[in-house]
């Protein structure tokens, strides 16, 4: 009996006036492990009079983060960060209680042909740290742990697995690995992972049990335990997952947590614009959608 439990094809969502592809969360699958919500962003190319803004907006009970694999994005908070967030680079915001950030194409490439490519993701808090303070934290990619053996290189991207832990401050037992495979070449590592699992196929394909899986698909696996596949040749996946929460979560635009009562609360702070502002970036907001006012 096939390993893969379930099959999640991207599904396309608007982000603005910028186009994502949606992975989680889906109907049959809200989560996997503390992981909630996942876009794969692009690729897309750009134009001179093209820009990827995202206007201030909040979040509350989770962490983003942020993992380019081409382009660039000037991110702004509520906690006075800015930087720029390169390709390989990981961005790491929590919001606990209240985080307003914005995304947009950082000032020297706004008048020029540019290229976006990369993952948006949401981990979700556990419940005794939802109204933890907002924290932020950014890693370059030479801080992430790498290593190679044979003609496969691997990437904690996040989280602990392999006996070996990313310093990006996560909240729960979790991972996210980067495995990329130079040829054609059988992969075992179910040993090394935990709780629940899912595989996202970026570029190459992989096969199980006589089938063969394409791009822009997360495989869900049955039993983390037994993850074992023949990855073909210029093949790169990402492995994210751990120990489910024993609560639901909820989400509701950009919130997430264990109780609809905080959602609620946060939603009409934000309609009374009672979250705190971005220095430089206190003019335009994202509005909370007509549609989901109750």
């Amino acid at each position: 009996m096939s390993n893969i439990e379930l099959i999640i094809e991207e599904r396309a969502a608007s982000l603005g006036k910028f186009l994502v592809g949606r992975l989680l969360p889906f109907r049959q699958k809200r989560m996997v492990g503390p992981f909630i919500f996942i876009d794969h962003m692009g690729p897309v190319r750009m134009s001179e009079r093209e820009n990827f803004d995202v206007l201030p907006h909040p979040h509350i009970g989770l962490s983003t983060l942020t993992f380019l694999f081409e382009g660039s994005i000037m991110h702004r908070d509520s906690l006075g960060n800015e930087l720029e967030i390169r390709p390989g680079a990981v961005n790491w915001m929590t919001a606990g209680k209240g985080i307003v950030h914005s995304e947009r194409t950082p000032e020297y490439l706004r008048y020029s042909e540019k290229e976006m490519h990369g993952l948006q993701i949401w981990v979700a808090l556990p419940k005794e740290l939802e109204q933890m303070e907002p924290e932020f934290f950014h890693l370059d990619s030479s801080q992430i742990p790498s290593w190679t053996d044979a003609y496969t290189q691997f990437k904690l991207i996040a989280g602990e697995a392999f006996g070996r832990k990313s310093p990006v401050p996560v909240f729960s037992k979790l991972y996210m690995l980067e495995i990329k495979s130079e040829i054609r070449q059988h992969i075992k590592i179910g040993h090394e992972l935990y709780g629940e699992s899912g595989l996202y196929i970026l570029e190459g394909s992989i096969e199980s049990e006589g089938n063969t899986y394409l791009p822009k698909q997360i495989l869900i696996a049955k039993d983390s335990t037994l993850c074992e596949f023949v990855m073909a040749a210029n093949t790169s996946i990402y492995i994210f997952g751990g120990e489910p929460f024993p609560e639901e979560r909820f989400i509701d635009w950009n919130f997430v947590g264990s109780s609809k009562e905080i959602i609620s609360d946060a939603r009409e702070k934000w309609i009374a614009q009672d979250f705190p502002k971005i220095k430089g970036d206190e003019n335009e907001f994202v509005p909370y959608p007509s549609s989901l006012r109750k």
